[in-house]
C-alpha cells in the first residue's frame, strides 16, 4: 500500500490489534479525523506474544475497512493507527505511553477471558500475564509522571466492563503495595466507563477479491450496523464528538443494562450456542448455518423458545431485534467464520449462554433443551482439536468428565452439577 499518511497527535492507546476494534472504534476516530471533528491517532499495543502487529506495522498501519450488505458496499482506508508497540519484546516502550501527556483514552477487546485478577501476578513481571495487570503498571507510571488519568473504553463483552476493569486494578494496587495517594489518583483522575458494542465484524476475506486495486494483508470488513453504548456521567462527546459523525453512539448516565442484556443474550448468545455444534457438523460460517435447516431450526429455538423468555423487556421488542440479528446473520457479503468466534468459547458460554439457562431453570422449573443440549456440543467441542482458548482450560476440558467439568466453579462461576443429567442426555 503505496498512501501519504497524516500524522496526527497521539491520543488513543488500544489493546488488540484485530478485526473487530480495528473495524469498530479505529473505524469511528476515522469518521470522525476525516469530518474534522477528532484529530488524533492510536498507539495499538499487542496484548499477547503472539499477534498480527508485525503485518500491520509492514503496511505502515495502513489497511482498508470494507462495508458489505443490502445497502451496498462502502469502502475506507484507515490510517488513525500510528504505530504498533509490543510488551512482550519491548516492554519499556510499553511503559512510555505513560509519559505521553497528551494520551487520553484506553481501548480494548481482549475478549471476555481479558478482564481478570490474578494474584500470580508480580509487580516485576515485564509483562505480567493478565491486561487489567498491565494497565496497573501503566497507570503506575503515568501517575509517577505526575500525569492526568485516562478515560478507559473497554469493549469486552462482560458485565459492567468498566468497573471490573477499576476493581481489577485496585486489586493489583493492594496487591502490589501501591499506597493510598495512587488509589486515590485512579479513583479521582481516570474514568472508567461501562460499554457495550455491537457490530458484526468478520475480519479478513478469505477466498474473496475485493477490488480495491492494490495489495492490503490487513483489510478488514463488516456489517454496515453499528452501535455503541457507553455508560457514563462525563461528557465524553466534548472529547470524542461521535454524533458530529453520524456515528450510532449513545451515552447515557444509566441505561447501559437495557441494550447489554438484549444484546449479549440475544446475539452474542445465538453465535455461541450455535458455534460448537456448528463446527461439529463441518459448517464454517453462520450464514451456512442460516441456509442448514438442521442449524437454523436449532438457532431459532435457542433464540425464540429459552432465550427471550428469560428476558424482562417487552416481548415485540426482543423479537423484533431478534428478527433483525438473524436478518444481519443472512447478510449475503458477510462470512463470519465460525472459528473465529469460537476464541475463549468456554469464556464466552458463561457469558452468553449460562445466564439463560439458569433464568429459564428458574422460571419454569425445567432446564431448556436446546440450550444444554448447545452445552454438551460445547464439551464435545473441547474434546477435539479446533480449539483456540488458554492452554489450561483446553487441557482440562479435554480430559475431564461431564460431571468433573460442570463442578468447576472456577469455570461457571458455580457449581452446575445439577444440569448433569440433561448435559448428558446428549453428551459423546
Amino acid at each position: 500500500m503505496n498512501f501519504e499518511k497524516k500524522i496526527r497527535t497521539e491520543k488513543v492507546i488500544q489493546f488488540g490489534e484485530g478485526g473487530f476494534l480495528r473495524g469498530f472504534v479505529d473505524w469511528m476516530l476515522q469518521k470522525m479525523c476525516d469530518n474534522g471533528s477528532f484529530d488524533g491517532s492510536v498507539v495499538v499495543v499487542q496484548p499477547i506474544e503472539q499477534g498480527m502487529c508485525d503485518l500491520l506495522a509492514s503496511q505502515n498501519c495502513l489497511y482498508t475497512h470494507v462495508i458489505r450488505g443490502v445497502e451496498g458496499v462502502d469502502k475506507t482506508l484507515v490510517d488513525v493507527i500510528s504505530r504498533c508497540v509490543k510488551p512482550y519484546d519491548d516492554f519499556e516502550a510499553y511503559l512510555a505511553l505513560a509519559d505521553q501527556p497528551e494520551m487520553r483514552f484506553v481501548v480494548s477487546n481482549t475478549t471476555e477471558a481479558g478482564i481478570v485478577f490474578s494474584d500470580e501476578d508480580k509487580i516485576t513481571d515485564a509483562p505480567p500475564k493478565t491486561f487489567p495487570a498491565k494497565v496497573t503498571l501503566l497507570l503506575k507510571r503515568r501517575f509517577e509522571k505526575g500525569l492526568g488519568g485516562f478515560i478507559f473504553l473497554p469493549c469486552e463483552l462482560i458485565d459492567r466492563n468498566g468497573d471490573n476493569l477499576k476493581k481489577a486494578v485496585l486489586s493489583y494496587a493492594d496487591l502490589w503495595n501501591l499506597g493510598a495517594d495512587f488509589k486515590a489518583w485512579v479513583e479521582k483522575e481516570n474514568v472508567f466507563c461501562n460499554t457495550l458494542v455491537d457490530r458484526i465484524n468478520t475480519g479478513y476475506p478469505k477466498d474473496e477479491d475485493m477490488q480495491l486495486g492494490y495489495e492490503d494483508k490487513m483489510v478488514n470488513t463488516s456489517e454496515f450496523f453499528h452501535l455503541w453504548v457507553i455508560e457514563t456521567d462525563y461528557d465524553i462527546e466534548k472529547e470524542l464528538p461521535f454524533s458530529k459523525a453520524g456515528l450510532n453512539v449513545i451515552v447515557t448516565p444509566d441505561k447501559l443494562e437495557m441494550y447489554r442484556t438484549r444484546k449479549v443474550r440475544i446475539l452474542n448468545g445465538a453465535h455461541t450456542s450455535l458455534v460448537p455444534y456448528a463446527l461439529l457438523s463441518g459448517l464454517d460460517t453462520v450464514k451456512s448455518c442460516i441456509d442448514n435447516e438442521t442449524m437454523n431450526t436449532h438457532l431459532r429455538k435457542c433464540v425464540f423458545d429459552e432465550i427471550i423468555p428469560t428476558l424482562d423487556l417487552p416481548a415485540d421488542e426482543l423479537k423484533s431485534y431478534a428478527d433483525s440479528v438473524l436478518e444481519r446473520f443472512a447478510n449475503p457479503y458477510i462470512k463470519h467464520y465460525l472459528s473465529s468466534i469460537a476464541l475463549n468459547s468456554v469464556s464466552k458460554f458463561k457469558v452468553r449462554v449460562l445466564p439463560s439457562i439458569l433464568e429459564y431453570k428458574k422460571r419454569f422449573g425445567k432446564y431448556p433443551e436446546t440450550l444444554t443440549f448447545a452445552f454438551a456440543k460445547l464439551i464435545e467441542f473441547y474434546r477435539t482439536d479446533m480449539t483456540n482458548d488458554d492452554p489450561d482450560v483446553v487441557k482440562f476440558m479435554k480430559s475431564a468428565t461431564v460431571d468433573e467439568i460442570l463442578a468447576n466453579t472456577k469455570l461457571w462461576g458455580e457449581d452446575l452439577t445439577d444440569m448433569a443429567e440433561e448435559v448428558k442426555k446428549n453428551a459423546n
